[in-house]
C-alpha cells in the first residue's frame, strides 16, 4: 500500500473497515504506522517540529541532560543528534548551558516554550480523531503496543 493508498483509505472508512477485516495483523500494524505517522507529521509541522525534535523534548521533559545522553537515548549518532538540538534552540525549544558539576560539559535544557508545544503535541496525538483519539483506551493501546514491540525484538 503506497502512500497515494493511504489518502484513499482516509476517506473511504466504511469501505475500508469492511477491507481490512480480511488483513493480517502484520499489514495492520504496518498500514496503522504509515497513516498515523503521516498525520502525525502534519500536527508536527504546524507546531514547527518534527519527530526527532518531539522524542528530545520528552526527554528533556524530565530534567537537562547532555547532548550525548539524548543522542544514547534518542538512538541517534552524537551528530544527528547536534542538528536536532540547533534546530530545537533556533525555534526557542531548548536551551544550551553550562553542567555546573562539569564545566566541559554542555547541558541542553527545556524552554518553557519547548513545554508547551510538547504539552500541545501529547495533546494532539491523543485526543486528536485522526490520530490516536479514535483508539478507546489510548493508555491500555500504549501498553500493548510497548509489550508487542518489547517481545518482537528479544533476542532469541
Amino acid at each position: 500500500m503506497g502512500r497515494g493508498d493511504e489518502r484513499e483509505v482516509s476517506h473511504q472508512p466504511d469501505q475500508v473497515r469492511a477491507d481490512v477485516g480480511s488483513w493480517p495483523t502484520g499489514r495492520l500494524l504496518s498500514v496503522a504506522a504509515r497513516v498515523v505517522e503521516s498525520r502525525f507529521d502534519e500536527v508536527l509541522n504546524e507546531l514547527g517540529l518534527t519527530h526527532a525534535g518531539l522524542i528530545v523534548l520528552h526527554h528533556l521533559a524530565d530534567g537537562p541532560l547532555a547532548q550525548r545522553e539524548l543522542a544514547a537515548l534518542c538512538r541517534v549518532t552524537d551528530q544527528t543528534m547536534s542538528r536536532t538540538i540547533d534546530r530545537l534552540d533556533r525555534s526557542g525549544h531548548v536551551t544550551r548551558c553550562p553542567d555546573t558539576r562539569d564545566r566541559r560539559r554542555t547541558l541542553v535544557e527545556i524552554t518553557p516554550a519547548g513545554r508547551d508545544v510538547l504539552a500541545v503535541a501529547r495533546r494532539e496525538e491523543q485526543e486528536s480523531e485522526s490520530l490516536l483519539g479514535a483508539v478507546e483506551d489510548y493508555d491500555h493501546f500504549r501498553r500493548q503496543l510497548i509489550t508487542l514491540i518489547a517481545a518482537a525484538t528479544r533476542t532469541r
